[in-house]
């Protein structure tokens, strides 16, 4: 099994600032796991909202 990242390892694998993640956490726009209190987030997370958000170059003509 692989390890749950913490709020801050989770925003600097996807360059975000930990507020953002939070906000964006608060507004339930990124998947989360919550234990007890805590938010962690799992890895394949952070696959998803980088494969989410890539955006196919151009073919060059």
């Amino acid at each position: 099994m692989e390890k749950l990242l913490n709020v801050e390892e989770f925003a600097a694998a996807i360059g975000l600032k930990p507020a953002t993640v939070r906000q964006h956490v608060w507004r339930r726009q990124i998947e989360f796991v919550r234990v007890g209190r805590a938010i962690r987030f799992k890895p394949e997370t952070v696959k998803k909202i980088i494969e989410r958000g890539t955006v196919p170059a151009r073919a060059s003509e």
